[in-house]
Parts: structure tokens; C-alpha cells; sequence
């Protein structure tokens, strides 16, 4: 019997109904469904006739959520070889299979494994004794009531620039219509080997956004003197970059798994999601 482990996201009652039909379609295919203890408590009786999950390794994880949800479960079965089935009960969804509307027909190509699975990069963040994966972005962000930041960066080993500015952002292709995208940077389609680095309101007209290399290593130090600023990874706090500290940021490729239902379009997504580019 093949187990499905089940995340949500953090307005159960958004999804009660949802789940009781998840339940119901993974009994008709004979799958189990389980939870982490965390998730359960959530949902209280709303969660009947899914189980604990316990050691048990899952077969396939089912996101009932938005985009920073699936982000959550990307992280938690990055290297594995776990797909990541998300079903759309956020605001946008991009990286959602399916979307709430087709939650019935969803359920059943999830449990019948009528599904592709995209093999997702992700960037790696090493900062102090700290190294940590983000499949969306991440990014250095000043801190509300201080002065500007000022980031120096490197990529692959040479200084490209010193920017005053109120952040920076390192975004996969998968990030890339996330933060990046909101400050004009370009959009990556999925399956481009490389990430991109833009900046967050920067106070030159030089400032540009980069596509970069998959080999190159982006190093980008605060300045001496400055306040500290925010590290952010797929938009949870993790934690800062001190003044005079420096971070590096790594391409690693097929980190995540991500299903997708066959002949989904990236470019008919960019359209669906966020209209079309010309008039």
C-alpha cells in the first residue's frame, strides 16, 4: 500500500472540506494518508482517517496551500526522491499542479501517478556556521527604520559591485517570478541551468540585474560599519548577515521534485498567472 504524507497550510479551515474528500479518493485507490503530529493537531476532527505519520517514509507528499507551503515541502524532501503534488488554496500557485477547482480530478491523477515530475534546482546558503537550501530565493533585506544597506558582491571569484541599497535577491528559475520578478528582474524559465541576482530599490541608475552561471559562486559581504541585515529563504527569517560578515550563495541542481500534470506549459502559466506580457 503506497502512503501519502499531507501538508497544509496555516488557515485549516480553509481546507477541511478538501481534506475529507483527499480521504475519501485515497481509500478508493488504496493509499494511506498520514501527518505529521503538528498537522493533525491543526486540523483536530477534520483530520479523521488520516495517521500519524510517524517514521513511515511517504511515496508522495500533497500540499493543500499556496506557494510558500509547497516551498515548506519542497525543503523538507529535498533529496529525496519524494514528488511534491500541490493542489492551490493560496493566492497565486504557481508552482501548484492543480488548482482548487479540480481538486477531485487532481486527487486522482495524484494517487495514479498520471504525473511528470520536474526536477528542481535550488540555491545554497552558507552563512557563519550555517548552511541552508532554498528552492525560491534568497535574500539580504534591510531592516525597517535603518540606514540604507551596502552589499559588495563577487560572482566566481571576482568583485562586480558595491551597491547601496535596500536588498538583494538570489533567485532560482522557479523564484524567479517571486521577489525577483517584482524588482525587475528577469524571469527564468523552468529548466534554465543558472539563477539570477537583482537588487531591491538600489540608489544607482548603474545597478542591474545578472543571469548567472551555474558554476559561479555569488559572495555578497555587508559593509563594514552598516546595520545588519535580514536573510531571508523562500520568505521565512533565518537569520543575518552582521556588519562586515559575508555570505556565499550555490547552484545546486535537481534538488527538488515538483509534480506536474503532463503538457503543463511554463510560458501558459506565466500567462494564466500574471497576464499576458504584450497587448
Amino acid at each position: 500500500m503506497s502512503t501519502a504524507v499531507v501538508l497544509t497550510h496555516t488557515q485549516p479551515e480553509q481546507v477541511t472540506e478538501a481534506l475529507g474528500t483527499a480521504v475519501d479518493a485515497a481509500k478508493r485507490a488504496g493509499w494511506t494518508l498520514v501527518a505529521d503530529r503538528d498537522e493533525l493537531a491543526k486540523h483536530g476532527a477534520g483530520a479523521d482517517g488520516i495517521e500519524e505519520r510517524g517514521d513511515r517514509a511517504p511515496d508522495l507528499c500533497l500540499v493543500l496551500g499556496g506557494d510558500g507551503t509547497i516551498l515548506k515541502a519542497l525543503r523538507a524532501y529535498a533529496g529525496t526522491e519524494v514528488p511534491v503534488f500541490g493542489f492551490n488554496y493560496g493566492t497565486i500557485g504557481f508552482l501548484a499542479a492543480v488548482e482548487r477547482e479540480e481538486l477531485t480530478a487532481g486527487l486522482g491523477a495524484a494517487f495514479e501517478g498520471e504525473f511528470e515530475v520536474m526536477r528542481l534546482p535550488a540555491l545554497e546558503a552558507r552563512f557563519g556556521a550555517a548552511t541552508e537550501l532554498a528552492l525560491n530565493d534568497v535574500s539580504l533585506i534591510r531592516r525597517q527604520h535603518s540606514r540604507v544597506a551596502e552589499l559588495a558582491y563577487r560572482l566566481g571569484g571576482k568583485e562586480v559591485g558595491h551597491v547601496r541599497c535596500d536588498g538583494l535577491v538570489a533567485a532560482t528559475p522557479a523564484g524567479s517570478t517571486g521577489y525577483n520578478l517584482a524588482n525587475s528582474g528577469p524571469i527564468l524559465a523552468w529548466g534554465v541551468e543558472g539563477y539570477v541576482v537583482s537588487f531591491i530599490s538600489p540608489h544607482t541608475l548603474t545597478a542591474r540585474p545578472l543571469v548567472v552561471a551555474p558554476n559561479d559562486v555569488l559572495s555578497v559581504r555587508n559593509a563594514a560599519g552598516r546595520d545588519a541585515v535580514d536573510i531571508v529563504l523562500d520568505g521565512e527569517h533565518v537569520g543575518e548577515l552582521a556588519s562586515g560578515a559575508e555570505m556565499e550563495v550555490r547552484f545546486r541542481a535537481e534538488v527538488g521534485r515538483l509534480a506536474q500534470l503532463p503538457g503543463s506549459s511554463f510560458y501558459r502559466r506565466i500567462r494564466e498567472k500574471f497576464g499576458r506580457l504584450a497587448h
